[in-house]
């Protein structure tokens, strides 16, 4: 198959980007805010809905730029040689963009909650939390390597429930992405993070994605013929 254009894989990369966002932040905004649920309620509902909507973003956009949506993701790729520098940078680059969109279009959505389009974060997320950042981008790196290799057919499905079920058993609450920490440090919604957290979950989580390729490449990356 001929191989894809690069603005089609930069475009992919940007609308998942942002659908993922919105679809973190938008189901915070609704249940907690609109709704009015319980924080847990709210919880539920945001890993349910940020699982159900990542699993149809990689169904979707896997077939032209592989369905990164995080940076972390196409660091490790860009070590396993399967993806170039500069469209590793591209690719970064427009995910940080549609996060950012995402946040823009969700507080849209619900103006008359949140009050402006975009805004700094004041919620605090400190101390074991950042430890939780590490386990669960440690968990999605590493699962993604090993779909990869083994060139599983149900990584949408595997990954969406990864997230998802993450969402509910971390402490973080499962950001593990840098672009969406990102994006979430410009909501003042219930599933925004304050800037000074926030640079420190993405420190935790490139953490956590190196020890994941480590661990892969020590025990898993000569397991199975490519």
């Amino acid at each position: 198959m001929e191989a894809r254009k690069l603005h089609e894989k930069l475009a992919a990369e940007f609308f998942g980007s942002m659908f993922l966002v919105m679809a973190a932040i938008s189901s915070m905004i609704l249940f907690d805010s609109v709704f009015e649920s319980p924080k847990g309620i709210a919880v539920f509902a945001s890993a349910v809905a940020v699982a159900f909507v990542l699993c149809a973003l990689i169904e979707i956009f896997a077939p032209f730029s592989g369905a990164h949506f995080n940076p972390v993701v196409t660091m490790v790729i860009l070590f396993e040689k399967k993806i170039i520098l500069s469209t590793a940078a591209l690719f970064i680059l427009v995910q940080f963009i549609g996060g950012l969109a995402g946040t823009v279009l969700s507080h849209l959505m619900f103006l008359d909650e949140v009050g402006n389009l975009f805004t700094v974060s004041a919620v605090q997320r400190t101390s074991y939390i950042y430890f939780g950042e590490v386990i669960c981008t440690f968990i999605l790196v590493f699962a993604v390597l090993l779909l990869v290799k083994t060139k599983s057919r149900k990584i949408s499905l595997i990954v969406g429930f990864l997230v998802g079920g993450q969402f509910m058993a971390t402490s973080s609450t499962m950001f593990a992405n840098p672009q969406v920490t990102v994006a979430r440090m410009f909501t003042n919604s219930a599933a925004g993070i304050r800037p000074s957290d926030g640079l420190i979950f993405i420190a935790m989580q490139v953490i956590g994605a190196l020890l994941a390729y480590g661990t892969y490449k020590l025990f898993f990356a000569k397991a199975l013929c490519d």
